[in-house]
């Protein structure tokens, strides 16, 4: 999941078309003190899901690279991380991968990884957190940087398999400039936080429990410190990973596909995929190609509306 990079998403914006919608969602306003956000249906006017490459073993963590042009993703099993440009068939970028499931990319354009074989972060592969009070991190999930190289990611238990668990809770961390963590969130041992994502103007944090069926949301504070937890929207089973696009609208994997939801909770629709997905990310060159992990495959779909700016 994915950096944002608020001063380009601004511009993107300015230069966004309102767009019609036909779905019975009205289109949800900004808050108050918020830029105004483009309003549209972000399933208005989708393509058709098509197949980039099959074959893997559990495909997850796509995440776009502006400077590379290129969309890299996980094989959790096969212990790869792979990469593809438009046309091409994915190449292995890196290998072993730390069993790394999901990926993003920081402010200076370095690969981030949550890693269940490390039970850590890396940072194009040197591991930036692996411990907290003195106690190995379960599994780290999925991850995201902030604009101002906050880094915040989720701690389920998925990658432990037979190693013991050391903390008693599942959390959502933060990971500060200077290296210092935070647990900002501590779950019951029944949690599964999992897919994380930044609002447009990085003032919220999304975090999807697969456990609970729930997407929530946390304000982000001054200093990048997360306030109390609050529920966004209870999806279909198994809510994932998930991304955002310049509307605010947020898409999930869920088990009937990827869920789209406007900022205010409103469910706009699916978009079904052949398998159950696992994550999705926008990339491209103009941002509109939804890119989405499932199961062993990895497909695409473009749609007419950009995802938030990555690099």
């Amino acid at each position: 999941m994915k950096t944002q990079l608020l001063s380009t998403l601004a511009l993107m914006m300015l230069g966004c078309g309102s767009g019609g919608s036909t779905s019975p969602d009205a289109a949800p306003d900004a808050p108050p003190d918020a830029a105004p956000l483009p309003r549209f249906d972000p399933l208005a006017g989708a393509g058709t899901v098509t197949l980039v490459q099959g074959g893997y073993m559990f495909t997850e963590g796509p995440q776009w690279r502006e400077a590379e042009g290129d969309l890299v993703f996980s094989d959790i099993p096969a212990n790869t991380v792979y990469r593809t440009v438009a046309g091409g068939a994915p190449v292995v970028l890196r290998m072993p991968s730390g069993n790394s499931n999901g990926l993003a990319v920081d402010g200076a354009g370095k690969l981030l990884a949550a890693e269940h074989g490390s039970r850590g972060i890396t940072r194009d592969g040197v591991t930036i957190a692996s411990m907290f009070e003195g106690k190995r991190l379960n599994s780290p999930n999925d991850v995201i940087a902030a604009a101002d190289g906050t880094i915040y990611f989720t701690d389920p238990p998925y990658g432990i398999n037979n190693r013991p668990d050391e903390l008693d809770f599942m959390g959502v961390f933060r990971l500060a400039p200077d290296g210092t963590l935070t647990a900002e969130h501590r779950g019951p041992l029944t949690a599964r936080p999992n897919g994380i994502g930044l609002s447009p103007d990085g003032k919220l944090l999304y975090v999807a429990d697969t456990a609970v069926g729930k997407i929530y949301k946390f304000p982000v504070e001054t200093g990048g410190a997360l306030g109390a937890r609050a529920d966004f929207v209870t999806t279909s089973a198994g809510p994932d990973g998930l991304a955002i696009d310049t509307g605010g609208n947020v898409l999930v994997a869920t088990s009937v596909g990827i869920e789209a939801f406007s900022p205010t909770g409103q469910r706009w629709g699916a978009i079904v995929t052949p398998m159950q997905p696992s994550n999705c990310a926008f990339g491209g060159a103009d941002h509109k190609t939804l890119y989405i992990t499932a199961r062993n495959a990895l497909y695409r779909v473009d749609l007419a509306h950009a995802g938030l700016p990555l690099r």
